[in-house]
């Protein structure tokens, strides 16, 4: 029989990330600056991020070594397991192999920690000391202040507000690393002041929280923004999932059809597809490749792709990505790391010229997802990974009706064992299925 689980050696841990800059159909569109609507400098970039990541940000250059240092800290939990869902192809009763790669044994619990370690790090050299960042389901805040911890640095996280009340172990887990956590919209920065006078019920959006850690940086000295998601260099560091994915298929002989992720901002998708994407590219394979994001947040399958700040506030640099417009105000699903009403320009670029496909899904069909892989694989999914394993059961599905023996991946990006509250809300029956229409604009 072959294998369920295809592990890698410590020494087979990825020494380069792969930067899909190198190979887009079409070359990416330069950030604008907020003000004078012109493709902005490297100088004007400085002022939120430091210099030895923009060269990451902007650049073409196909590979970029990983610091040793960086790797040390991987190496804590890096390879992580490519599993074959045995008992959940045996429920479904499909002919199609269903393998996922799992992203839940990192420190953090979530994939947010391949990319925090380096930023961390880069950062560290830079000369930073304090990091403002934002987080919506609190991933990524954890996975930043862990990695801050490892480096000496200081932690400001801004947490969308919904999120910040529903899942409060996540904010124990990140003050238990020493960081400084906030609900978002807050009383620390102009602009969360006015969007709580203007809006007291206000849920939060990542796009405020964003704008909030933005000004954080740009008013206190020794401080740089950090992001966990859409920009390229937080791409380019979680191409470690997709490269080992690839190594441990190649090994084993096996050949995926269909490569699902879940989309919010897009690093965990993007990590785990570019890999494959180069040779779909390159025309050397024909995968599948299927972004997941909600339904009531389809920034890819309902969204514009034009220019658009990253941030409420319009304090960031312009990006050419498919958007629902920076003052969307997303419903306050339980899957708040996907709350984004924006798309990572790279993942905007490929899927505009039809290298990857999009989906978009409702929340109570992704928790009955869920469900069924914890009770046959054993792992309580996160979410917002839950999505994925959505799309991977209806492919499964599919493969079963047509009698195709599909080798389907997804990427487990994080578990749920943090987000009980809201498995609780879908057992009880409380979950309700949100449209895109049902959401805000902020400034009304």
């Amino acid at each position: 029989m072959q294998d369920s689980l295809l592990t890698l050696d410590r020494r087979d841990i990825p020494q380069k990330w792969y930067n899909v800059q190198a190979d887009l159909p079409t070359p990416l569109d330069p950030p604008l600056h907020p003000g004078t609507m012109e493709p902005i400098t490297m100088a004007d970039m400085e002022r939120i991020f430091p210099a030895n990541l923009l060269e990451q940000e902007m650049s073409v250059q196909r590979w970029f070594d990983i610091p040793e240092e960086v790797l040390d800290v991987l190496s804590l939990w890096r390879p992580t397991p490519l599993i074959r869902a045995r008992r959940l192809e045996k429920v479904l009763g499909t002919p199609a192999q269903i393998w996922y790669k799992y992203e839940g044994v990192s420190p953090a619990g979530s994939h947010k920690t391949n990319t925090s370690v380096a930023q961390a790090w880069f950062n560290k050299q830079a000369g930073i000391k304090r990091l403002a960042t934002e987080t919506g389901a609190g991933q990524w805040g954890c996975a930043l202040a862990f990695a801050c911890q490892t480096f000496g640095l200081e932690c400001q996280v801004y947490m969308v507000r919904v999120s910040y009340n529903q899942k409060p172990y996540r904010r124990s887990m990140m003050q238990l690393w020493d960081a400084k956590v906030d609900a978002s919209p807050s009383e620390l920065t102009e602009f969360g002041r006015k969007i709580r006078a203007e809006h007291p019920d206000t849920n939060g959006s990542l796009g405020i929280a964003i704008s909030e850690a933005v000004e954080d940086a740009l008013t206190h000295p020794d401080t740089k923004y950090a992001l966990g998601s859409v920009l390229n260099h937080v791409a380019l560091h979680q191409t470690v999932i997709g490269l080992e994915t690839k190594e441990a298929f190649k090994r084993a002989g096996i050949k995926p059809d269909i490569l699902i992720g879940c989309a919010g901002g897009g690093s965990n998708f993007a990590g785990f597809v570019f890999p494959f994407a180069a040779d779909k590219i390159a025309g050397e394979a024909d995968y599948r490749i299927i972004a997941v994001e909600p339904a009531a947040c389809p920034t890819l399958t309902q969204g514009e792709y034009r220019y658009d700040f990253g941030d409420t506030a319009g304090s960031t640099p312009l990006m050419k990505m498919h958007t629902l417009g920076h003052d969307f105000m997303p419903p306050g699903i339980h899957a708040g790391g996907l709350r984004y009403h924006g798309m990572s320009q790279l993942v905007s670029s490929l899927y505009n010229d039809n290298v990857i496909e999009a989906t978009a899904v409702q929340q109570n069909a992704v928790f009955e997802a869920a469900v069924m892989f914890s009770r046959s694989e054993g792992i309580i999914p996160a979410p917002e990974s839950s999505h994925a394993i959505r799309t991977a059961i209806d492919e499964a599905l599919r493969a079963k009706e047509n009698n195709e023996p599909k080798v389907i991946a997804f990427c487990l990006s994080g578990h749920g064992f943090l987000d009980l509250a809201s498995y609780d809300a879908y057992l009880a029956g409380k979950l309700e299925d949100i449209d895109p229409a049902m959401a805000t604009k902020s400034d009304e």
